[in-house]
């Protein structure tokens, strides 16, 4: 089928960012609306591969706001978007260990209480009865959040392009961008290897490839792509049946039950930046070698699943968010180091509102702003995963 060729906003990239912007713009009567991927299918890319971890336990402001606007809408999802979802609150548990790591955790504990989110700090006792199963050797403390769990990135991303779609939306996927017209500094078209779109209006929803849409119109948009990868046991039947995720944030290694099995990733520090997708199977073995130290039980488990995919990250660990003024009509929405699944509800409305109105008004996002970086970017994201 032949792409429009017009829109009144053209969004690049078909994961949670793009869709839920699409349809929050149509939910408020912005229907000409075309999205593009590049994929066969919506959310195969960063969306797709990433944990479905969603969480309260921030160390900024910003990001504990963005959690607070998004996080109950997964709970009201199939009401409000028409789409079932399931949302499982097992709570997240941070590991941590050294006063240096249990200093900073305190004042993200302080952050988050006065914002009005109830997260625990959990003494070594405390934190061996709630886990079994883990040898907790150099552990000292733990922050716990009961609200914190996980969620199905595949279900919101279909449910949004449903919903839009249902609204009014043009979905279109296997498409690839390769150019956005200018006339001066004001965004004239999209053009596709399917031919151009006129539009006045893109949104750069591309995730880790949002730097490379930005150099389409001479732009330089400071989000790097950098791998991580996963790793699913095969069943555990003694597996803790109320495990909650567990972060032991030094390394940041991770667990969460996959059903009767458990879902395991830990980042490489080294990891160079770039768009390898493929798993690095020397990081596996320090990988399982050290999730099996940290939880013995997985001596007994097989590896029956395992994939890369990519973080998109930006110097301070805050995604950009609103629009580029060097740009007019050019608009993004990424950068977000790893957390954006969970707060795309919230990030596609308040972007929506920009479009729309001029600015978000759900929330200040100055913070989040392109322009920050023109005197150095404020206080970093510390608890990223």
């Amino acid at each position: 089928m032949d792409l429009p060729r017009s829109a009144e906003v053209v969004i690049i990239g078909g994961g949670v960012m793009g869709t839920s912007t699409a349809w929050h713009l149509a939910r408020r009567g912005c229907r000409d609306v075309l999205l593009l991927e590049r994929e066969p299918v919506f959310g195969a890319g960063a969306t797709g591969r990433c944990a479905g971890g969603i969480r309260y336990q921030f160390s900024t402001a910003i990001n504990i706001e963005l959690s607070r606007l998004s996080l109950p809408c997964f709970d009201s999802f199939p009401d409000e978007v028409g789409y079932p979802l399931d949302v499982n609150r097992c709570g997240y548990l941070f590991l941590l260990s050294g006063p240096a790591e249990g200093e900073a955790f305190r004042r993200a504990v302080e952050v988050q209480h006065s914002l009005g989110i109830a997260t625990e700090w959990l003494e070594p006792a405390e934190i061996a009865r709630r886990l079994p199963a883990f040898d907790l050797s150099g552990i000292t403390a733990a922050t716990w959040h009961a609200g914190d769990g996980l969620t199905d990135p595949g279900g919101v991303v279909q449910g949004y392009a449903a919903g839009a779609r249902r609204l009014g939306v043009r979905l279109e996927s296997g498409v690839t961008v390769e150019g956005i017209r200018l006339e001066g500094n004001r965004v004239r078209a999209v053009i596709t290897d399917r031919g151009p779109i006129a539009t006045p209006t893109v949104v750069n929803a591309a995730g880790p490839w949002a730097a490379s849409i930005g150099r389409l119109c001479g732009l330089e948009l400071p989000i790097s792509p950098v791998r991580r990868q996963i790793a699913v046991t095969t069943p555990l039947p003694d597996l803790q049946p109320d495990l909650p995720m567990v972060i032991e944030f030094s390394r940041s290694l991770y667990f969460h039950r996959e059903g009767p099995a458990i879902l395991t990733g830990m980042a490489n520090p080294d990891e160079p930046t770039g768009e390898n997708q493929s798993v690095d199977p020397e990081w596996e073995l320090v990988h399982l070698e050290a999730a099996a130290n940290r939880l013995p039980l997985l001596t007994e488990a097989g590896i029956a699943h395992r994939w890369a995919g990519l973080y998109e990250v930006t110097p301070d660990a805050h995604p950009i968010i609103g629009r580029i003024p060097q740009i007019e009509g050019f608009y993004c929405i990424a950068g977000f180091s790893g957390h954006g699944f969970q707060h795309g509800p919230g990030c596609g409305l308040l972007l929506a509102e920009e479009i729309l109105d001029g600015a978000a008004s759900t929330l200040d996002i100055a913070p989040l702003r392109f322009e920050r970086f023109d005197s150095g970017p404020g206080p970093a994201e510390f608890n990223v995963v």
